[in-house]
């Protein structure tokens, strides 16, 4: 088939990249069908996660090839400015993260099956970024220091009612029920985390709840929310800053842990948002930052956004060597969807790699308090204890 100029011009832009197309290295980009170059001209980077997926192209180290695209740059040129513009009208005009669509990234992802994400993850189930700045050695290492390095910024005491946005399985509010004496209360938009989550935490001070935030007014010590700031969406920052300072005591502490952006974009990554995670947006600092203006008073920002790289390779890694075992079990865990996984996982590593995606942890505080706020290290002690 013939490639258009606009194709050739991609290519070139892989070249320059060191991504050599059918070339010898891990991260070479291994062509299976030349409409590709046309697809991703078309669609962009929507385009070129599906086109893998109908396996048009081939890669041994995802991860790697996206982390030299995109330090190459980030592809914009490339991506249908039509599309572009129809997502952007659309976002524009309609709140995507509203009440009546607030359950749907639930429905779609979380609870697609525990079963997948009881080998991808650690034991606690914890699907947000570990913390390996402590020394951790493996996954369940780095994801316990997470939750600690929580704790600690949190200053939790025995006794504190604390509110978890987005709990996922639950796995903060048990380690913060059990190490710390707190009494949590987790929200999740998942069926399937209320489910397990609950079990999880049958015997502790815990109650997980099927809820949307915008529901909640009631007073805690703490608030916090990891990993689901992603979910709320631009036209909802205000709204979600509101609703948590009304939710504190004024002597309380707030934290905020999200993937963020380097930029300030109105359309969301097209093939995340079609295929994992609906309604998803990433916010950048400058949105957060606005979000919060004359509601928070903000005492500490921590950017380990490297972690994630090593976290989703983790997560990779554990997945990949079960794909045998969740095919057999469960006909939805075919070779497509094993696919689109694979992708997803990859190629976040590769963006985290090239330093285009961040891991933000905000700290948060009403400004009423009268105790100073001394941030956490959070380095590892002569026994590997955190500090």
């Amino acid at each position: 088939m013939k490639i258009s100029a606009s194709g050739r011009e991609l290519e070139k832009w892989f070249e320059a990249a060191d991504v050599r197309i059918n070339g010898t290295r891990p991260w070479d980009f291994q062509v299976r069908n030349h409409r590709v170059w046309n697809r991703l001209i078309r669609w962009g980077t929507l385009g070129l996660g599906e086109s893998y997926m109908d396996g048009w192209w081939d890669c041994a180290a995802i991860d790697e090839m996206v982390c030299r695209l995109l330090r190459n740059g980030d592809g914009q040129a490339y991506n249908n400015r039509l599309l572009t513009f129809l997502h952007g009208l659309r976002a524009g005009m309609l709140n995507l993260q509203n009440r009546a669509r607030a359950f749907q990234v639930g429905e779609a992802h979380y609870d697609i099956g525990n079963d997948l994400y009881r080998r991808m993850l650690d034991t606690r189930m914890t699907y947000t970024c570990a913390y390996w700045g402590a020394g951790a050695k493996t996954l369940e290492e780095a994801q316990r220091d997470k939750l600690e390095l929580i704790c600690r910024k949190l200053k939790l005491q025995p006794g504190m009612r604390v509110l978890d946005i987005g709990c996922g399985w639950g796995s903060f509010c048990r380690y913060a029920a059990e190490n710390h004496g707190a009494e949590c209360v987790g929200l999740t938009v998942s069926r399937e985390q209320m489910r397990l989550g609950n079990e999880h935490c049958a015997d502790l001070p815990v109650e997980i709840r099927l809820q949307d935030y915008r529901e909640v007014d009631e007073p805690f010590d703490r608030v916090l929310s990891v990993g689901m700031f992603e979910h709320v969406g631009p036209k909802n920052y205000r709204t979600y800053m509101r609703v948590t300072r009304r939710c504190l005591k004024a002597d309380g502490l707030s934290l905020l842990h999200t993937i963020g952006s380097n930029h300030t974009y109105r359309v969301p990554e097209g093939f995340i948002t079609r295929y994992i995670f609906p309604n998803g947006h990433l916010p950048s600092l400058a949105q957060i930052g606005k979000a919060m203006e004359g509601l928070w008073v903000a005492e500490d920002l921590h950017n380990f956004g490297r972690d994630y790289d090593r976290t989703l390779m983790a997560w990779y890694d554990r997945v990949n060597a079960a794909w045998s075992e969740l095919e057999k079990n469960n006909p939805r865990y075919n070779q497509r969807f094993q696919r689109i996984w694979r992708y997803y996982l990859l190629s976040c590593a590769g963006a985290f790699r090239a330093r285009k995606l961040q891991l933000w942890q905000w700290v948060l505080s009403t400004g009423e308090s009268a105790e100073r706020y001394e941030r956490v290290a959070g380095r590892p002690g002569e026994n590997g204890e955190l500090l």
